[in-house]
């Protein structure tokens, strides 16, 4: 058995009074790659804002190899090698490519590109253009470039490729494979394809509660999942 990366146990969030997460519980291996699925309002995005320390939760645990994760701030989360992509694709829109992988770079040490270059080559050719200027799909290259650097354990992503082409769906998908050599992936996502043919196992969300934990290769289709969303 790999080694457990991450562990959420019983776990209660909330904005204000609205409670979103219900006893939600999930475990994360070692370079797994973790699906997670619901429809809209199902209190995805909320979880890995609490796992990122985006959102302080109401109770219950968040461990990453035995040391909890509840109270550190999201950049101290950040640099214990877990990293979080937003849905809402947002770089600086007023800085370049390059200057948007050097504030990357300056938050992790890291200062060597290439596996940024080789995952994402198209960004060398856009490294003086403007990031609000690029596509949805550009930005979601330069979002998980930037949080690659650093060599990190754990990438928190969520919706990757909401919006995007296929083309550039299907090398999302290409680079996930690869990720999962270094890192363990936690992937929300309604592109049920696309995640079912990476994914080890899939947790399905309804209404902020666990309704599923999908681990055996056969229950891992859009099949099965499409009643959860």
């Amino acid at each position: 058995m790999s080694n457990q990366i991450l562990q959420v146990q019983s776990l209660d969030a909330s904005y204000g009074e609205s409670k979103v997460l219900f006893d939600v519980s999930i475990a994360v291996q070692e370079r797994q790659v973790v699906g997670c699925v619901g429809r809209n309002g199902a209190g995805k995005s909320t979880l890995l804002k609490s796992i990122a320390g985006f959102l302080q939760p109401r109770a219950g645990t968040i461990t990453s190899e035995g040391v909890d994760l509840v109270g550190r701030t999201a950049f101290a989360i950040a640099g214990m090698g877990i990293k979080y992509v937003p849905q809402d694709k947002k770089v600086f829109s007023d800085l370049t490519v390059r200057e948007n992988l050097e504030l990357g770079s300056y938050a992790s040490g890291d200062y060597n590109w290439d596996p940024v270059l080789v995952f994402f080559p198209k960004l060398k050719v856009l490294m003086d253009r403007k990031a609000g200027w690029l596509s949805g799909g550009e930005r979601q290259m330069l979002m998980i470039g930037r949080a690659i650097l650093g060599r990190p354990k754990l990438l928190l992503i969520d919706e990757p490729t909401e919006g995007l082409a296929p083309s550039i769906v299907s090398h999302l998908k290409d680079v996930f494979r690869e990720l999962r050599k270094s890192a363990a992936l936690v992937i929300v996502e309604q592109n049920l394809p696309m995640i079912c043919a990476i994914a080890d196992k899939i947790y399905a969300l309804n209404e902020g509660r666990l309704m599923a934990e999908l681990t055996e290769r056969e229950q891992i289709t859009p099949e099965v999942c499409e009643p959860y969303l």
